[in-house]
């Protein structure tokens, strides 16, 4: 059997369990600690709540709210210019993918020295970050509890993947309960995100047993929470259980790492600035076609999770269902289903598939691929 490593930060999760943001910074040893989120969640109401839980604890804080949907690498300098102006010794961050991102950047310069850009690529961290908790208020990009931060390299227009086991955060906060003021079209986008992350995960070349049962779980969930939760924010059984399933994805793309719909919506991320989870949810059906060859029985699992009755069917019928059930998903959930409708024209297409030949997820994709195969995947998509 082959060796495997299996990574994750401490992990709380339950409603009402931001109440114990303060305490956990405390035990790290949190004196001053950088609050890294974004203008939504403040208005919310969420960092005003979280803010009184870190004076309960008699912390100081610094609030940093300077990221954008994206995240570029000039905002993460900026944010580190205030974190060390300000004399932090501790990083929470709080919001969606892009604050918890810009939040575990920042960790990394704020104990490291150069730019962002330096840090492109697997395992280029020479010294420890400080300590950091990571609250998520979508059920989407499981950054907090993942070895990954996704920061635009703004001169390139190409969004870097900094892998290290030391941007595992120390602690991840899950309130489901968080979920509840986000909109519709931000709970499909963020659900479908949590979708290509198990898949992906599920059929990688770095795929095991430990992350395996965790892909396949988060795709039970999807399949059965993830429309009733785009339709009511209230629905508080659906949004725990999206809660779940994007912290189990998360728990398996940060071991298993992820694949070429991940390496192809990096470019257009980066170039575009589109909104991930489209891109993702576009995507995801054309590559899993593609994909088909080099797994065949794990699209058989897929379907089943989804929701599909396989019984009595060969790999080819059931990868079919698989595909149906995606695009189905995608469909109710409103998601756009190409990528001409989000900005992206056929002249941009060589560039961006060259570029997604060189992003660290390619590496796990099962199916080999060069950039011919990338951007036929591209003009299908359009």
């Amino acid at each position: 059997m082959q060796i495997s490593k299996f990574m994750t930060p401490e992990i709380i999760f339950g409603n009402q369990s931001i109440a114990q943001i303060g305490e956990s910074l405390r035990r790290l040893g949190a004196t001053r600690v950088f609050l890294v989120s974004d203008p939504g969640v403040v208005g919310a109401g969420w960092v005003e709540k979280i803010i009184q839980y870190l004076l309960q604890q008699r912390l100081d804080y610094h609030l940093w709210t300077h990221v954008t949907a994206n995240p570029k690498d000039y905002e993460i300098h900026a944010g580190v210019a205030e974190y060390r102006a300000h004399e932090c010794n501790a990083i929470l961050g709080v919001g969606g993918g892009s604050a918890i991102d810009a939040a575990k950047a920042i960790a990394l310069l704020g104990t490291n020295e150069g730019s962002i850009v330096d840090y492109e690529g697997v395992d280029k961290i020479a010294h420890p970050l400080p300590p950091m908790v990571m609250v998520p208020t979508t059920a989407g990009s499981g950054s907090e509890v993942s070895q990954f931060s996704i920061i635009v390299d703004s001169a390139r227009k190409v969004k870097m993947a900094i892998i290290s086991k030391s941007l595992i955060p120390d602690i991840a906060i899950i309130d489901p309960q968080t979920l509840m003021t986000k909109d519709k079209q931000l709970t499909a986008n963020t659900g479908m995100d949590v979708l290509t992350h198990a898949i992906e995960s599920y059929i990688s070349l770095a795929a095991t047993p430990l992350t395996e049962v965790h892909s396949l779980q988060a795709m039970r969930l999807i399949a059965r929470h993830l429309r009733p939760s785009a339709a009511s924010q209230y629905n508080a059984e659906a949004k725990g259980a999206m809660a779940m399933a994007s912290l189990q994805a998360g728990i398996a793309f940060s071991n298993a790492i992820l694949g070429a719909v991940h390496a192809m919506s990096h470019q257009l991320g980066g170039y575009l600035d589109a909104p991930h989870g489209e891109v993702n949810a576009i995507l995801l059906p054309h590559v899993l076609e593609y994909n088909y060859i080099a797994a065949p029985e794990k699209y058989r699992h897929i379907a089943e999770c989804l929701g599909e009755n396989t019984a009595g069917l060969s790999a080819r019928e059931s990868s079919r269902l698989a595909l149906k059930a995606v695009k189905e998903l995608s469909r109710d959930l409103d998601c756009p289903e190409s990528l001409s409708a989000i900005g992206l024209v056929p002249e941009q297409i060589e560039l961006l598939s060259a570029h997604a030949l060189l992003d660290v997820c390619m590496t796990t994709n099962p199916r080999d691929m060069s950039a011919q195969d990338v951007a036929a995947l591209f003009r299908q998509a359009l």
